[in-house]
């Protein structure tokens, strides 16, 4: 008899276990509520970094057709030179007038065949194509003249007028301002590194500077959101900026930059270091700012 009590003893207490188990993995209407609640939050927080982005490209935007503008002044004041005969002021202006082009690239090169018809080099296009700024620049150093250069300069001040109108119809997009950063700092690594860019003139390091500082202002566009996510990335990014800006200091003269045939191959090779340690934090933005 008293074997049956146990029994049925231990069922009743295995039941009550049981139930209290089931009872307990159940999510309660407070559970319920917590899980909705965090989801609502999550959502309003991607509206909100979405929204964030959508005013960081609608600033860059007014940053790039604020460069743009000045690029139009500076081009007209490069042609008129040109067209005058004047060729130590044409070659006075014609890298500082450059920087505005560079510091804005990824926007021209979204237009279509401008960035060639402005910014191409010597066998970038076919030589019956050849004009922009390149061409006008070999006149200047190599032929040593601004005869012959009259029709390019007109054609190069046209197309930049163009670029103007066009920019007006491009959209910047968050995705256009992550890949736009790195791309600028790819065109350092590519031609302005190697000093194929301003082969004759060798002003490449205007070119660098402008590249660096299209990248940074888009960082400095970008830094509010990515604090928020990452505060150490935006840290290092900051310090890689200073460090390639600090590298290029000796270099400057005023609002002049020295003759990229002035810097030794160390020189270079850590400017070439210091490019490619800024660029892979960079490109981690993006990953960072969709998370």
């Amino acid at each position: 008899m008293k074997k049956s009590i146990f029994t049925l003893s231990t069922i009743f207490v295995v039941s009550a276990s049981l139930l209290g188990c089931t009872q307990q993995s159940q999510p309660t209407q407070a559970d319920n509520k917590v899980a909705q609640t965090d989801a609502a939050q999550k959502v309003e927080e991607k509206k909100d970094a979405k929204d964030t982005l959508k005013g960081v490209a609608e600033a860059y935007r007014t940053y790039s057709i604020d460069q743009i503008d000045k690029f139009v002044v500076s081009t007209e004041k490069f042609v008129s030179a040109v067209k005058t005969g004047d060729m130590e002021t044409a070659k006075k202006l014609y890298a500082p007038s450059r920087m505005y082009y560079e510091r804005i690239e990824p926007i021209a090169e979204s237009l279509g065949d401008l960035d060639p018809k402005i910014d191409a080099r010597d066998g970038d296009v076919p030589k019956e194509e050849w004009g922009g700024f390149h061409k006008i620049e070999q006149g200047l150093w190599v032929n040593k003249t601004t005869k012959g250069s009259e029709k390019v300069a007109d054609q190069l001040l046209n197309d930049v007028k163009l670029l103007r109108a066009k920019v007006e119809t491009v959209e910047v997009t968050p995705e256009l301002l992550v890949t736009g950063a790195v791309d600028l700092l790819n065109e350092v690594s590519s031609s302005k590194v190697t000093g194929e860019e301003e082969r004759y003139s060798h002003t490449d390091l205007y070119d660098f500077a402008a590249n660096v500082e299209g990248a940074q202002k888009i960082y400095e566009l970008l830094q509010p959101a990515l604090v928020a996510k990452d505060q150490k990335l935006s840290d290092e990014i900051k310090k890689r900026f200073d460090d390639v800006f600090g590298l290029l200091a000796p270099f400057k003269k005023g609002e002049d930059y020295a003759s990229y045939t002035e810097l030794k191959p160390d020189q270079v090779k850590k400017l070439s270091q210091a490019i490619d340690a800024l660029a892979e934090p960079l490109s981690k933005i993006g990953v960072v700012l969709e998370g």
